[in-house]
């Protein structure tokens, strides 16, 4: 028994001992409770962007706007006189709802020939459009009551006789991408993509680090001196196999009848920025990190939440400013923006360009740093190289 207690202790202090296992056991609970927590803490989704179509322009139509704007679900983003180019500037937006007053809105309702309102609801996020689309025909009910019951009080009828008429005009609901309503389609791009992230970041974990460890680094060196072409030889594998992967995940889509079509080129081009991204900021942790295990642990911890603090399923703009402030550092955030546009939304290639440059920009800091840091530890086993030559010629 005393034996047992003598390797017990022996074992806490083998564990305390080490620098990464304390951090990890005890730090990474901590660290994920605090960031899955404040992304969930509102609990209810506000102020979701709407864009309104006022074709009416009058006393009536601007009630309507500003009974919308009134509701906590909802925020107007953007009010437009016609319904041109409506899609991509919802889209631009971030807007779930686009909400159409027709001409002669006020005219018709006073003539009491129905006129008819019609929102269109982006489906492509369950949660979002289904808080918008209820609140959007919460506040259109409530505009049909208030209209009826003045109108018909006006006339000499009781406000109870009055309260059982609600159609002053119509209202419409069109659901758009309606294919995400189904949660298969819904998730799995999204959870794919993310384990894609996860498996490069393993990988290039050990890129680097596997050299340092082992020693091979010199012999690197001594094979490719020039940093830029290191980086390049490293580099080419991930990005070469990351075809296979896509090929794979086509398979999938075929398999569940998931078809996903779009824009060749936007699509290529895109995907190569994010998987070029992701492969610098790994080669940047594997530098930094000489270590096979260290290197492993930060880069999972960066991609273990990577899905949560994406906004994919839960809108960043519900989030804690500095929880969006690291979701804006994760390459996968910006790709997933990228794949609903393209995907789901069938948005035009142009709207993605914002989220393109978060990528270029994350990519480029990581390669800049990954460069300097390299081209250090470059020259270093070169003056080592070169002093075990001159130790040898001695």
């Amino acid at each position: 028994m005393k034996n047992i207690f003598h390797l017990i202790i022996r074992e806490f202090k083998l564990f305390f001992k080490n620098p990464v296992l304390p951090v990890l056991f005890i730090g990474a609970p901590i660290l994920y409770g605090v960031l899955i927590g404040n992304v969930y803490k509102k609990g209810s989704v506000t102020n979701l962007p709407i864009v309104i179509v006022d074709e009416d322009n009058t006393t009536t139509s601007q009630k309507v706007i500003q009974m919308i704007d009134d509701n906590e679900s909802l925020k107007v983003a953007e009010i437009l006189p016609s319904t041109f180019n409506t899609k991509d500037i919802a889209l631009k937006n971030g807007a779930d709802v686009v909400l159409v007053i027709p001409r002669n809105f006020q005219s018709d309702i006073l003539q009491q020939k129905n006129p008819e309102i019609v929102y269109f609801v982006n489906a492509s996020n369950t949660l979002t459009s289904n808080t918008a689309s209820i609140a959007v025909a919460t506040v259109l009910g409530t505009m049909k009551a208030g209209i009826t019951i003045q109108s018909l009080q006006k006339k000499g009828v009781p406000e109870f006789a009055a309260a059982q008429n609600y159609e002053p005009f119509k209202s419409t609901m069109i659901r758009q991408n309606i294919r995400s309503g189904n949660y298969l389609y819904f998730m799995l791009p999204g959870v794919l993509l993310t384990v894609f992230q996860q498996v490069l970041l393993l990988g290039l974990a050990l890129s680097f680090a596997q050299e340092f460890e082992t020693g091979t680094f010199k012999e690197l060196v001594s094979k490719a001196s020039n940093p830029f072409k290191i980086l390049f030889v490293k580099t080419f594998p991930y990005v070469f196999m990351s075809i296979f992967i896509y090929l794979l995940y086509y398979g999938f889509g075929m398999f569940y009848d998931m078809k996903l079509e779009t824009e060749l080129w936007p699509f290529i081009y895109s995907g190569l920025i994010f998987i070029l991204a992701v492969c610098f900021m790994g080669f940047l942790v594997s530098i930094l990190l000489p270590n096979q295990l260290k290197a492993t642990e930060v880069l999972m911890v960066v991609a273990t939440p990577s899905f949560i603090l994406s906004g994919f399923t839960w809108p960043l703009s519900q989030m804690p400013k500095w929880i969006q402030a690291i979701s804006d550092c994760i390459p996968l955030t910006h790709y997933l923006k990228i794949f609903r546009i393209l995907f789901i939304e069938k948005g035009d290639p142009s709207l993605i360009q914002p989220h393109l440059n978060n990528l270029i920009m994350i990519g480029s800091i990581c390669f800049v740093l990954s460069l300097i840091i390299l081209t250090i530890k470059v020259n270093k086993a070169k003056r080592e190289l070169r002093e075990e030559v001159e130790a040898d010629e001695v």
